[in-house]
């Protein structure tokens, strides 16, 4: 027959645990954190699990890592292979959930934790609550309507920083800002960016910067408000409506750049601008310096081209007109104006013959009308008016005609002037190699080379016997 305590020592010998007035012995960290596993996934195993998720953490691997919470506790929770999970999805910062999963220990980190197997929505959790019901009546009051966002300026000068002072979202800003544009100065308005109360001083800022001269700070063109990432609980403060209307109110066109490419915040549907990240912030703020360069120089560079090809078109047609009209004979020269005033006589004297029959018709009309009504005087006005008539049209075409002749007479005398024929005429002559090229230098010329010399009269031949 066994004792009394025997198969109370069976089952403590069965989880590890020892046998009391065993061989006395200290156990190592990892045999007692062995054996309290052994003992949490025999004594509790599998169970559901209910709380609010709390710094979630999606690593490459595909495994996911977060705490689940309530009022009183929190627990580590990790999920493998997460995405081939049922009710992954339910998985977001804030959310409440109900979990199944494996009681056990972290031995590497002697941490309490569960393995999550699967999960499912049990409601939302406070802070995913409170941020949806502000979401919801900031919308309804147009707080997020695209209408009433601002563009952000092309070239700011100076941009207000709203963020922690000794945080690494400042030093990631003021690394952009240096290193697109140099000539851009960043304003700090430091700040809280969690805890109790640093929504109060976020929104301080955003009001005193907006109203730059009555608090004595520098005028921003822009603002960006962030932090870094980091759990809902982190990032609550932007989520806070004092934070929101101090936005929706400021003046001055704001970025947001709250958390990392995943968090969104109510700030950034209140913003004019909503950046990913507080680096992406300041590359959307301002333009990269070095690419401005490139651009300014490619338009310096279009800009050289179409002046050097107005200048060689310049060039070109002033070299056409100096081989143009006093390169020509007198007579192929006046043959053109010769052409245009016989046209012009011939539609002057058209139109004169034009009129005088026109009158004549109107005159036998006149007569034919008057001699039927007997009007002797009334005949008489109009027979002297068309006299007249008769008489200025003459005289008219009389000074047109004379004109004409004296203005070719006056051409006639400036072409024998300032033509080659008024130099011949004086004693000149040109001289000429055997094609017909002018001669400037006797440097070009050979010895035995013919040449031929215009004179004013004729032509000469000749031939060069020396130089």
């Amino acid at each position: 027959m066994n004792p009394p305590n025997q198969p109370h020592e069976e089952h403590r010998a069965k989880l590890g645990l020892g046998v009391p007035g065993g061989a006395p012995g200290a156990l190592s960290v990892t045999q007692l954190l062995r054996r309290m596993k052994n003992l949490l996934e025999i004594q509790i195993g599998e169970v559901w699990v209910e709380g609010e998720v709390s710094n979630l953490r999606k690593q490459a691997s595909g495994h996911w890592y977060f705490s689940l919470k309530d009022e009183g506790a929190q627990i580590s929770c990790a999920m493998f292979g997460a995405r081939r999970r049922e009710g992954a999805d339910a998985l977001v910062d804030g959310a409440k959930v109900k979990v199944f999963a494996e009681a056990s220990v972290y031995e590497a980190r002697g941490q309490l934790q569960i393995i999550v197997q699967k999960a499912e929505r049990a409601g939302a959790g406070d802070l995913q609550a409170r941020f949806e019901a502000l979401k919801r009546k900031l919308q309804a009051e147009g707080l997020f309507d695209a209408e009433r966002k601002r563009p952000i300026p092309g070239f700011p000068k100076t941009i207000g920083l709203v963020t922690s002072g000794s945080g690494a979202a400042l030093q990631d800003m003021l690394n952009v800002l240096t290193r697109r544009a140099p000539w851009v100065q960043p304003v700090l308005f430091p700040v809280r960016v969690q805890g109790k109360g640093a929504e109060i001083e976020i929104a301080r800022a955003i009001r005193q910067l907006g109203e730059p001269e009555k608090f004595g700070h520098p005028r921003c063109d822009v603002i960006i408000v962030g932090r870094g990432g980091g759990s809902i609980e982190d990032l609550w403060n932007f989520n806070e409506e004092i934070v929101a209307r101090a936005i929706a109110a400021c003046p001055i066109p704001i970025i947001s750049a709250v958390g990392h490419e995943i968090d969104f915040t109510i700030a950034d549907f209140v913003a004019d601008l909503r950046a990913p990240t507080p680096s992406a912030a300041a590359e959307l703020a301002v333009a990269d310096g070095a690419e401005l360069m490139e651009k300014l120089s490619h338009l310096r560079r279009r800009l050289e081209r179409h002046v050097i090809e107005r200048l060689h078109r310049a060039r070109m047609a002033l070299d056409s007109l100096k081989r143009g009209a006093l390169q020509r004979g007198g007579e192929r020269l006046l043959r053109e104006p010769t052409m245009r005033l016989d046209h012009l006589r011939g539609r002057l004297l058209a139109a004169m013959e034009s009129n005088l029959q026109s009158l004549a018709a109107r005159l036998t009309h006149a007569r034919t009308a008057h001699r039927a009504h007997h009007p002797a005087r009334v005949l008489q006005r109009r027979i002297d008016h068309v006299a007249q008539l008769r008489a200025r049209f003459h005289r008219a075409g009389g000074r047109v005609v004379s004109d004409r002749s004296e203005r070719l007479k006056h051409l006639a005398g400036l072409l024998r002037a300032l033509g080659p024929e008024s130099a011949f005429q004086r004693g000149f002559s040109i001289t000429m190699d055997e094609h017909g090229k002018i001669l400037r230098s006797v440097s070009g010329i050979q010895p035995g080379a013919k040449i031929h010399t215009r004179l004013a009269d004729g032509h000469l031949a000749s031939r060069v016997i020396e130089e």
